[in-house]
Protein backbone atom coordinates (compact mmCIF):
# COMPACT_ATOMS: atom_id res chain seq x y z
CA UNK A 1 0.00 0.00 0.00
CA UNK A 2 1.40 3.78 -0.52
CA UNK A 3 1.57 5.91 2.05
CA UNK A 4 2.42 9.27 3.21
CA UNK A 5 3.52 11.04 6.43
CA UNK A 6 0.79 13.55 7.74
CA UNK A 7 2.33 16.67 9.43
CA UNK A 8 2.80 15.48 12.56
CA UNK A 9 5.10 12.62 11.25
CA UNK A 10 2.73 10.01 11.46
CA UNK A 11 2.53 7.48 8.65
CA UNK A 12 -0.89 7.37 6.98
CA UNK A 13 -1.88 4.63 4.10
CA UNK A 14 -3.77 4.63 1.33
CA UNK A 15 -5.06 2.01 -1.11
CA UNK A 16 -6.25 2.66 -4.83
CA UNK A 17 -8.52 0.42 -6.26
CA UNK A 18 -9.62 1.36 -9.97
CA UNK A 19 -7.27 2.80 -12.81
CA UNK A 20 -9.82 4.64 -15.20
CA UNK A 21 -11.50 7.84 -14.31
CA UNK A 22 -9.98 10.66 -12.08
CA UNK A 23 -9.10 10.21 -8.61
CA UNK A 24 -11.55 10.11 -6.23
CA UNK A 25 -10.33 10.55 -2.33
CA UNK A 26 -12.86 8.52 -0.40
CA UNK A 27 -13.15 8.87 3.77
CA UNK A 28 -14.12 5.86 5.50
CA UNK A 29 -17.17 6.05 8.52
CA UNK A 30 -17.28 4.07 11.62
CA UNK A 31 -15.89 6.56 13.24
CA UNK A 32 -12.36 4.82 12.79
CA UNK A 33 -13.18 1.84 10.62
CA UNK A 34 -10.66 0.53 8.12
CA UNK A 35 -11.55 1.40 4.90
CA UNK A 36 -11.59 -1.66 3.50
CA UNK A 37 -15.37 -2.22 4.67
CA UNK A 38 -15.95 0.48 1.65
CA UNK A 39 -15.25 -2.54 -0.40
CA UNK A 40 -15.14 -1.00 -4.41
CA UNK A 41 -17.87 1.13 -3.45
CA UNK A 42 -20.73 -1.12 -5.19
CA UNK A 43 -18.42 -1.67 -8.63
CA UNK A 44 -17.42 2.05 -8.25
CA UNK A 45 -13.68 1.79 -9.06
CA UNK A 46 -14.89 1.05 -12.51
CA UNK A 47 -15.90 4.85 -13.47
CA UNK A 48 -13.36 6.50 -10.73
CA UNK A 49 -10.02 5.57 -9.67
CA UNK A 50 -10.79 5.17 -5.80
CA UNK A 51 -8.25 6.70 -3.00
CA UNK A 52 -9.51 4.33 -0.22
CA UNK A 53 -8.01 6.51 2.84
CA UNK A 54 -7.02 4.68 6.25
CA UNK A 55 -7.48 6.75 9.15
CA UNK A 56 -4.58 7.39 11.82
CA UNK A 57 -4.56 4.71 13.67
CA UNK A 58 -7.20 2.46 11.62
CA UNK A 59 -6.04 -0.11 8.96
CA UNK A 60 -2.23 -0.30 7.71
CA UNK A 61 -1.90 4.04 8.76
CA UNK A 62 0.04 4.02 12.18
CA UNK A 63 -1.36 5.08 15.50
CA UNK A 64 -0.21 8.43 16.32
CA UNK A 65 2.24 9.99 19.05
CA UNK A 66 -0.16 12.07 20.34
CA UNK A 67 -3.69 10.04 20.98
CA UNK A 68 -5.78 13.40 20.98
CA UNK A 69 -4.98 13.59 17.47
CA UNK A 70 -7.65 11.12 17.14
CA UNK A 71 -9.84 14.04 17.35
CA UNK A 72 -11.71 14.78 13.76
CA UNK A 73 -10.85 18.29 13.14
CA UNK A 74 -7.35 17.51 14.23
CA UNK A 75 -7.26 15.09 11.23
CA UNK A 76 -8.43 17.83 8.49
CA UNK A 77 -4.82 18.03 7.60
CA UNK A 78 -4.29 14.72 6.94
CA UNK A 79 -6.63 15.09 4.08
CA UNK A 80 -4.43 17.82 2.99
CA UNK A 81 -1.71 15.97 3.17
CA UNK A 82 -3.14 13.09 0.87
CA UNK A 83 -4.26 16.10 -1.52
CA UNK A 84 -0.69 17.12 -1.70
CA UNK A 85 0.36 13.61 -2.17
CA UNK A 86 -1.40 12.82 -4.63
CA UNK A 87 -0.59 16.39 -6.73
CA UNK A 88 -4.04 17.29 -7.11
CA UNK A 89 -4.84 20.96 -7.41
CA UNK A 90 -8.76 20.30 -6.15
CA UNK A 91 -10.03 17.23 -5.13
CA UNK A 92 -13.15 15.28 -5.57
CA UNK A 93 -13.80 13.85 -2.00
CA UNK A 94 -15.98 11.14 -1.08
CA UNK A 95 -17.47 10.44 2.60
CA UNK A 96 -19.40 8.21 3.98
CA UNK A 97 -21.30 8.39 7.55
CA UNK A 98 -19.14 9.70 10.57
CA UNK A 99 -16.17 10.23 7.92
CA UNK A 100 -18.52 13.58 6.42
CA UNK A 101 -17.95 15.13 9.43
CA UNK A 102 -13.92 14.73 8.58
CA UNK A 103 -14.88 15.57 5.15
CA UNK A 104 -17.41 19.37 5.90
CA UNK A 105 -14.39 20.61 8.18
CA UNK A 106 -11.81 20.00 5.00
CA UNK A 107 -14.34 21.64 2.96
CA UNK A 108 -14.90 24.14 5.48
CA UNK A 109 -11.23 25.06 6.17
CA UNK A 110 -10.20 24.36 2.51
CA UNK A 111 -13.08 25.74 0.15
CA UNK A 112 -10.60 26.12 -2.94
CA UNK A 113 -9.53 22.68 -2.45
CA UNK A 114 -12.55 20.86 -3.60
CA UNK A 115 -13.72 20.07 -6.64
CA UNK A 116 -17.08 18.03 -6.36
CA UNK A 117 -18.19 16.61 -2.49
CA UNK A 118 -20.49 13.44 -1.96
CA UNK A 119 -21.80 13.01 1.38
CA UNK A 120 -23.19 9.27 2.13
CA UNK A 121 -25.50 9.03 4.59
CA UNK A 122 -24.10 11.60 6.43
CA UNK A 123 -23.67 11.76 10.26
CA UNK A 124 -24.72 15.03 11.54
CA UNK A 125 -23.06 16.21 14.64
CA UNK A 126 -20.16 18.36 13.18
CA UNK A 127 -23.02 20.46 11.57
CA UNK A 128 -25.33 20.26 14.56
CA UNK A 129 -28.57 19.01 13.13
CA UNK A 130 -31.07 17.40 15.65
CA UNK A 131 -32.62 14.46 13.98
CA UNK A 132 -35.98 13.57 16.87
CA UNK A 133 -36.71 10.15 17.91
CA UNK A 134 -40.29 10.45 15.92
CA UNK A 135 -38.26 10.70 12.81
CA UNK A 136 -36.35 7.59 13.50
CA UNK A 137 -39.20 5.73 14.73
CA UNK A 138 -41.33 6.97 11.68
CA UNK A 139 -38.28 5.90 9.18
CA UNK A 140 -38.66 2.34 10.81
CA UNK A 141 -42.00 1.90 10.47
CA UNK A 142 -41.28 1.63 6.39
CA UNK A 143 -40.25 -1.87 8.00
CA UNK A 144 -43.26 -3.54 9.33
CA UNK A 145 -43.97 -5.81 7.08
CA UNK A 146 -40.18 -7.72 7.55
CA UNK A 147 -40.57 -10.39 9.45
CA UNK A 148 -37.67 -9.17 12.19
CA UNK A 149 -39.65 -5.58 12.46
CA UNK A 150 -41.67 -6.73 15.97
CA UNK A 151 -37.73 -7.18 17.85
CA UNK A 152 -35.83 -4.28 16.12
CA UNK A 153 -39.07 -1.88 16.39
CA UNK A 154 -39.11 -2.58 19.92
CA UNK A 155 -35.15 -2.22 20.62
CA UNK A 156 -35.48 1.37 18.49
CA UNK A 157 -38.08 2.76 21.29
CA UNK A 158 -35.77 1.88 23.95
CA UNK A 159 -33.24 3.54 22.36
CA UNK A 160 -35.07 6.75 21.48
CA UNK A 161 -36.51 6.40 24.85
CA UNK A 162 -33.08 6.83 26.66
CA UNK A 163 -33.25 2.31 27.62
CA UNK A 164 -30.32 1.46 25.21
CA UNK A 165 -29.06 -1.75 26.55
CA UNK A 166 -25.48 -3.72 25.47
CA UNK A 167 -27.51 -5.79 23.24
CA UNK A 168 -29.82 -2.58 21.54
CA UNK A 169 -26.89 -1.52 18.61
CA UNK A 170 -27.13 -5.65 16.93
CA UNK A 171 -31.18 -5.70 17.41
CA UNK A 172 -31.79 -2.58 15.64
CA UNK A 173 -29.05 -3.68 12.94
CA UNK A 174 -32.05 -4.38 9.80
CA UNK A 175 -32.47 -1.08 10.25
CA UNK A 176 -29.70 0.16 8.69
CA UNK A 177 -30.00 -2.19 5.77
CA UNK A 178 -32.14 -2.24 2.38
CA UNK A 179 -31.83 -5.94 3.02
CA UNK A 180 -31.33 -7.92 6.06
CA UNK A 181 -29.04 -10.62 4.22
CA UNK A 182 -26.35 -12.06 4.57
CA UNK A 183 -23.97 -9.66 3.07
CA UNK A 184 -25.74 -6.66 5.34
CA UNK A 185 -24.73 -9.68 8.36
CA UNK A 186 -21.26 -9.86 7.19
CA UNK A 187 -21.21 -6.12 7.05
CA UNK A 188 -21.90 -5.38 11.06
CA UNK A 189 -20.07 -8.63 12.19
CA UNK A 190 -16.87 -7.09 10.59
CA UNK A 191 -17.73 -3.71 12.49
CA UNK A 192 -15.99 -4.13 15.99
CA UNK A 193 -12.89 -5.92 14.68
CA UNK A 194 -12.37 -3.22 11.82
CA UNK A 195 -12.62 -0.56 13.93
CA UNK A 196 -9.82 1.49 16.28
CA UNK A 197 -12.24 1.31 19.19
CA UNK A 198 -9.82 3.54 21.42
CA UNK A 199 -9.78 6.25 19.06
CA UNK A 200 -14.16 6.41 18.82
CA UNK A 201 -14.08 8.59 21.77
CA UNK A 202 -11.03 10.85 20.90
CA UNK A 203 -12.95 11.27 17.48
CA UNK A 204 -15.39 13.47 19.06
CA UNK A 205 -13.78 14.82 22.28
CA UNK A 206 -14.72 18.29 23.20
CA UNK A 207 -13.44 20.76 20.90
CA UNK A 208 -13.92 18.66 17.59
CA UNK A 209 -16.77 20.53 15.92
CA UNK A 210 -17.95 23.91 15.80
CA UNK A 211 -21.54 23.51 13.99
CA UNK A 212 -22.31 27.20 14.09
CA UNK A 213 -18.75 28.10 12.04
CA UNK A 214 -19.10 24.71 9.75
CA UNK A 215 -22.23 25.87 8.42
CA UNK A 216 -21.35 29.18 7.85
CA UNK A 217 -18.49 28.16 6.07
CA UNK A 218 -20.37 25.61 4.00
CA UNK A 219 -23.41 28.30 2.96
CA UNK A 220 -19.89 30.04 1.23
CA UNK A 221 -18.72 26.93 -0.41
CA UNK A 222 -19.61 27.41 -3.68
CA UNK A 223 -18.81 23.61 -5.04
CA UNK A 224 -21.20 21.08 -6.34
CA UNK A 225 -22.75 18.95 -3.70
CA UNK A 226 -24.24 15.62 -3.82
CA UNK A 227 -25.72 14.63 -0.52
CA UNK A 228 -26.71 10.66 -1.39
CA UNK A 229 -29.69 8.88 1.56
CA UNK A 230 -30.82 5.57 1.91
CA UNK A 231 -34.96 5.76 1.73
CA UNK A 232 -34.78 3.02 5.15
CA UNK A 233 -32.19 4.71 6.73
CA UNK A 234 -32.93 5.44 10.35
CA UNK A 235 -29.72 7.09 11.04
CA UNK A 236 -30.33 10.00 8.63
CA UNK A 237 -34.60 10.43 8.29
CA UNK A 238 -35.43 12.43 5.23
CA UNK A 239 -36.48 15.50 7.18
CA UNK A 240 -32.77 15.50 8.68
CA UNK A 241 -31.35 14.86 4.95
CA UNK A 242 -33.19 17.56 3.56
CA UNK A 243 -31.90 20.12 6.21
CA UNK A 244 -28.41 19.11 5.56
CA UNK A 245 -28.30 19.33 1.04
CA UNK A 246 -29.83 22.82 2.21
CA UNK A 247 -26.87 23.90 3.90
CA UNK A 248 -24.80 23.74 0.63
CA UNK A 249 -25.14 26.42 -2.27
CA UNK A 250 -25.12 24.17 -4.67
CA UNK A 251 -26.65 21.23 -2.83
CA UNK A 252 -28.47 18.02 -4.33
CA UNK A 253 -30.33 15.47 -2.43
CA UNK A 254 -30.47 12.24 -3.77
CA UNK A 255 -32.63 9.10 -1.98
CA UNK A 256 -32.13 6.12 -3.32
CA UNK A 257 -35.43 3.72 -2.59
CA UNK A 258 -35.16 0.55 -0.43
CA UNK A 259 -31.38 1.58 0.52
CA UNK A 260 -29.96 1.72 4.26
CA UNK A 261 -26.91 2.85 5.76
CA UNK A 262 -24.68 1.41 2.92
CA UNK A 263 -26.39 2.15 -0.31
CA UNK A 264 -23.62 0.56 -2.50
CA UNK A 265 -24.56 -2.89 -0.59
CA UNK A 266 -28.36 -2.30 -1.36
CA UNK A 267 -28.33 -1.35 -4.97
CA UNK A 268 -24.94 -1.20 -6.45
CA UNK A 269 -25.88 -0.43 -9.95
CA UNK A 270 -28.50 2.01 -8.82
CA UNK A 271 -25.39 3.56 -6.20
CA UNK A 272 -22.94 3.90 -9.05
CA UNK A 273 -25.16 5.63 -11.08
CA UNK A 274 -26.17 8.06 -9.06
CA UNK A 275 -22.26 8.97 -7.85
CA UNK A 276 -21.53 8.83 -11.42
CA UNK A 277 -23.92 10.82 -12.78
CA UNK A 278 -23.30 13.58 -10.35
CA UNK A 279 -18.80 13.31 -10.49
CA UNK A 280 -18.95 13.06 -14.66
CA UNK A 281 -15.32 12.48 -15.54
CA UNK A 282 -13.95 16.03 -15.20
CA UNK A 283 -10.12 15.79 -14.48
CA UNK A 284 -8.86 17.57 -11.32
CA UNK A 285 -5.30 16.89 -11.70
CA UNK A 286 -2.93 19.74 -10.85
CA UNK A 287 -1.62 20.65 -14.57
CA UNK A 288 1.83 21.27 -13.06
Amino acid sequence: MPAFAAPDGTLLAYRVLGGEGPPLICLPGGPMRDSVYLGELGGLSARRQLIMLDLRGTGRSHPPADTGSYRCDRQVEDVEALRAQLGLDRVDLLAHSAGANLATLYAARHPDRIGKLVLLTPSVFGVGITITGESRLAAARLRQDEPWYPDAYEALEDLVAGRATAGTRQAIAPFLHGRWDDAARAYDAADEAQKNAGAVAAYAAEGAFDPDATRAALARLDVPVLLLAGGFDVSLPHSAATEYAALFPRGRLVVQPGAGHAPWLDDPERFTAAVTDFLGTAQVRNPA
